[in-house]
């Protein structure tokens, strides 16, 4: 049900050219962004929520922050959910709900012309601001969620990015959802959900992203319609305490199968890290590059320890994991692990070469066109600069941050910011 910190966050990439975004914040501090697409009469929307994520969930009652992103667009005080979804249909929108670590999102998808945009508002407005929350539908749901719950329990990958997550932030709120079990679920009410949204959700956390056939002044009338019936601000805090260092420590598993799931990780990167752009480059060639990466060429095609190995990096507005994963034969374990964390420590102790860091470079630039083909994937990088509070200019800047680094300063930032001794290590199946 919840995604965990550790899964992958949204991949950094590079425009071809500039992206025009118009930004402002509402009376009420609700932020705003907007980039007009005329070529197709399509509009997307997001409406996210700061401090509405797991992170956020009350102590005990795990999955809380869950249930009530995901019942936003399962009807409203007007509409059952039956109605809900055939009102949907009859205007041939998508409108979906999900929430993460540290907060909750709409979106939106409708055709531009008024007959069709301006009713789409409308339920987008109601769902936002008087969600139904019945309680067969919130029941059918947490079923839904006891049993993927029990599904993934059943999965090394699952389990050992749980433990990484408890060992990383352990006290911390971004560990919340690694806590959740059925008990933590069952214990969630309709009531519970109700009360996380009236305290929650309001117009001073909300960052409104639009993308396409639409303009400016359309765009203020359409946002003031969608936040005009949510509170003024909201009543419980979403801000997300720092992320204190802790001593490395190893969790050991047992999980029956011939394989050993392994992960190195330890926290640390920012949104705004001062040094995001050295990290995310040097971890293409440590093992975000695929075959090309540092932890394939020996893992896997000089030792033979593993069919696929590699580095992340999740950034949070407080310090997201590094985590690198793979997984291995048991009777290889302690010596893939050996050679896993040797590599992490050439790479930190002599930086990339030349080549490798060109490579790098070529390939996060290149990879752009696939990128911003649709106005959806550009509505997601949106949410991130609003979210995030990241500059306007952001991915319009990222090319020449990256362009300008040298071999130096990525192994400046990897020998200041990663040191192996912190790696809190997970191993489900010895």
């Amino acid at each position: 049900m919840k995604k965990l910190v550790l899964t992958a966050a949204l991949t950094a990439a590079l425009p071809a050219c500039a992206i025009d975004i118009q930004r402002w914040r509402t009376e009420d501090g609700a932020a705003v962004l907007l980039v007009e697409r005329h070529e197709n009469p399509i509009v997307d929307i997001s409406v996210a929520f700061k401090g509405t994520g797991s992170a956020a969930d009350p102590q005990g009652k795990s999955g809380t922050a869950d249930f009530a992103a995901a019942l936003l667009t399962n009807g409203t005080k007007q509409l059952d959910e039956e109605a809900f979804n055939a009102r949907s249909e009859d205007l041939a929108i998508r409108i979906s709900s999900s929430a993460d670590a540290e907060g909750s999102s709409v979106t939106l998808r409708s055709l531009s012309r008024a007959k069709t945009l301006r009713p789409a508002i409308g339920l987008l407005r109601d769902s936002l601001a008087s969600p139904r929350y019945d309680g067969h539908v919130f029941k059918r749901t947490q079923g839904q969620a006891i049993i993927g719950l029990k599904q993934q329990l059943s999965s090394p990958d699952f389990i050992a990015a749980r433990a990484a997550s408890r060992l990383n932030y352990s006290g911390h709120p971004y560990s919340a959802s690694a806590y959740q079990t059925e008990q933590t679920l069952r214990t969630v009410t309709p009531e519970d959900i109700k009360a996380f949204h009236r305290t929650h959700y309001a117009r001073n956390n909300a960052v409104v992203s639009i993308v396409g056939d639409i303009n400016k002044q359309q765009a203020e009338k359409l946002v003031r319609e969608i936040l005009r019936d949510l509170p003024a601000k909201n009543q419980a805090s979403a801000t997300i305490p720092p992320v204190n260092p802790r001593a490395a420590q190893t969790d050991k598993q047992p999980f029956a199968g011939k394989q050993s799931q392994i992960l190195l990780t330890m926290p640390l990167i920012k949104r705004d890290d001062p040094d995001y752009y050295a990290l995310v480059l040097g971890n293409y060639v440590l093992g975000g590059g695929g075959f090309d990466s540092r932890l394939m060429k020996t893992l896997r095609d000089e030792k033979g320890y593993v069919y696929g190995a590699s580095s992340s990096l999740t950034p949070l507005r407080e310090s997201g994991p590094i985590t690198i994963g793979f997984a291995t034969e048991k009777a290889n374990a302690a010596d893939a692990l050996a050679t896993a964390k040797q590599v992490l420590a050439d790479f930190i102790r002599s930086g990339p070469t030349e080549a490798e860091l060109q490579q790098a470079k070529d390939n996060i630039t290149g990879s752009f066109p696939l990128r911003f083909d649709t106005n959806s994937k550009l509505l997601g990088y949106l949410n991130v600069i609003g979210f995030y509070d990241l500059p306007s200019d952001w991915l319009d800047q990222y090319p020449k941050k990256i362009t300008a680094l040298s071999t130096r300063d990525v192994a400046s930032a990897w020998q200041r910011r990663v040191k192996p001794e912190n790696m809190n290590v997970v191993i489900v199946g010895e």
